[in-house]
C-alpha cells in the first residue's frame, strides 16, 4: 500500500500515531488468516467496555502473554497460565475475559476441523467477500448489522464467549468483512 500524504485525509477515529498506523495499515483490510482472525476475535473481546486505544497499546503484551495467538497453545492454558496473564500488567487483568479467550480457542479449533478454517467459516456471513460502504464524516456508523447480528448468534451457539454482535461488527470491520472507511479518507476504495 502506498505511504499516505502527512496531511491525507483519514476517518475521524484515527487520531493518535498509534490509531493512525492501525488505520493506514490494517483496519478495513480483508483478512483470511486463521491466526490473524484468532487474534481479532481475542482482541475485540478483551476490549468490551473499554476504548480500542487500550486493546492497540496492550497488543503487542497480549502477542507475548498469549503465545503469538496461537489457538492449540491457549486452548491448553491451566490454572496457573491463569493465575500468571492475571498478574500481567500489559494486559487487561479480568478474569472472566482471561477465560473467555482460552473457551474461544477450544472452539475455534473446533470450527476450524468443521470447515476446514475458521476463515471460511468466518467469511460466509457477508458472502465471501468484503462489504464496501459508503459513509460520510460524522454520520452515525452502525454498531451491529443483520450479518453480525448472525454472526453473534452463531458464534454464542457454539459456544464463543464476548462476542456480542457490536463486538462481531468491530471485528468484521478490523479483518475487512466491512469497509467503513468514511469516503473522505484516503483508505475508501470508493475515492
Amino acid at each position: 500500500m502506498k505511504a499516505p500524504e502527512k496531511n491525507a485525509v483519514r476517518c475521524t477515529w484515527a487520531a493518535n500515531d498509534l490509531s493512525i498506523l492501525y488505520h493506514d495499515r490494517e483496519w478495513g483490510v480483508p483478512q483470511h488468516d486463521d491466526r490473524v482472525l484468532f487474534e481479532f476475535v481475542i482482541l475485540e473481546g478483551a476490549q468490551a467496555g473499554l476504548s480500542w486505544d487500550t486493546i492497540l497499546r496492550k497488543r503487542a503484551n497480549y502477542r507475548a502473554a498469549f503465545d503469538g495467538f496461537d489457538p492449540k497453545k491457549i486452548a491448553r492454558y491451566d490454572r496457573r497460565k491463569t493465575r500468571q496473564l492475571l498478574r500481567d500488567e500489559g494486559i487487561v487483568r479480568n478474569r472472566l475475559k482471561i477465560a473467555s479467550a482460552i473457551q474461544n480457542a477450544k472452539v475455534f479449533l473446533a470450527v476450524q476441523k468443521e470447515f476446514g478454517s475458521f476463515d471460511r467459516y468466518v467469511w460466509q456471513f457477508v458472502g465471501g467477500k468484503p462489504r464496501v460502504n459508503a459513509w460520510r464524516q460524522g454520520k452515525k456508523v452502525p454498531a451491529r448489522t443483520p450479518e453480525s447480528d448472525a454472526m453473534s448468534k452463531d458464534l454464542k451457539k457454539r459456544g464463543f464467549n464476548y462476542v456480542g454482535s457490536t463486538i462481531c461488527y468491530a471485528f468484521m470491520q478490523a479483518t475487512g468483512m466491512v469497509n467503513d472507511h468514511a469516503v473522505e479518507c484516503f483508505r475508501c476504495p470508493r475515492r
